[in-house]
């Protein structure tokens, strides 16, 4: 069983960032066979300081044991636990071109609690197509098909498509957007949304490259910061249409 976690506030979002990257490390050394890690080897593979892998840490409760690390195992549990990757987040992917196909195909991409339910395109030459066991359809068709609310939606469209995808999966329940197309979407604020933009990342590493940034270790393992901008009525008008 994993350890009870804190209680004594909400985990800081860059901690919130950079735990499966801990995880991610201490899953593959368990699967090496080693049994314990300690933060200075987090860190050194994570490119953070090893107080900051403590710190961090703190905020899942008492794991590690001094002079002797984490338990690999405990730790993978322990972050499973506080991520909430143990309970069920059905997905839905909208726009199947080749980055929709490679986010299925993606090996781990959608494991333990993520489960895809829907995919959504409009090209006539998708529609209709099964892919992974779900037939690609219209949104107009979704709702038919889904026995469950979706919890998550990932766009993968153009940019041109994206808002209008994105109203339409907060039309269908859906709390969490990761968004892939490089465009900002206009969102109401509860929703919380994850950029992933690749262009943004090249740019990240050639500012670091110019300027031999001290923190560029550490900053690549947070990623890009969510964005939230107004929910407006026109964006409350496309969401209707779903």
């Amino acid at each position: 069983m994993a350890p009870e976690r804190q209680r004594s506030g909400v985990i800081p979002e860059p901690t919130v960032a950079r735990l499966p990257i801990y995880q991610r490390i201490a899953a593959e050394l368990a699967r090496t066979g080693q049994s314990t890690v300690s933060s200075e080897q987090l860190a050194a593979l994570a490119g953070v300081t090893a107080a900051k892998v403590r710190k961090d840490l703190a905020h899942l409760g008492q794991l590690g044991t001094r002079g002797t690390g984490y338990d690999a195992a405990q730790l993978v549990r322990g972050i499973s636990e506080v991520m909430g990757v143990d309970q069920d987040w059905p997905v839905v992917i909208v726009g199947i071109g080749n980055l929709g196909r490679a986010l299925i195909n993606a090996r781990g991409f959608l494991a333990r609690g993520y489960r895809l339910v829907g995919l959504v395109d409009t090209d006539p030459r998708i529609l209709g197509t099964e892919i992974s066991g779900h037939t690609v359809v219209r949104f107009d068709e979704l709702p038919a098909r889904l026995a469950d609310k979706v919890a998550i939606g990932i766009i993968a469209t153009p940019a041109s498509a994206a808002q209008d995808a994105a109203d339409q999966l907060v039309a269908l329940g859906a709390g969490s957007l990761l968004n892939f197309a490089p465009t900002v979407l206009m969102t109401p604020p509860q929703i919380r949304v994850r950029y992933v933009d690749l262009s943004i990342e090249l740019q990240v590493l050639s500012h670091f490259a110019l300027t031999d940034h001290p923190d560029a270790g550490a900053m690549s393992s947070v990623g890009i910061q969510p964005i939230g901008l107004p929910w407006t009525p026109a964006a409350e008008e496309r969401g209707a249409r779903s």
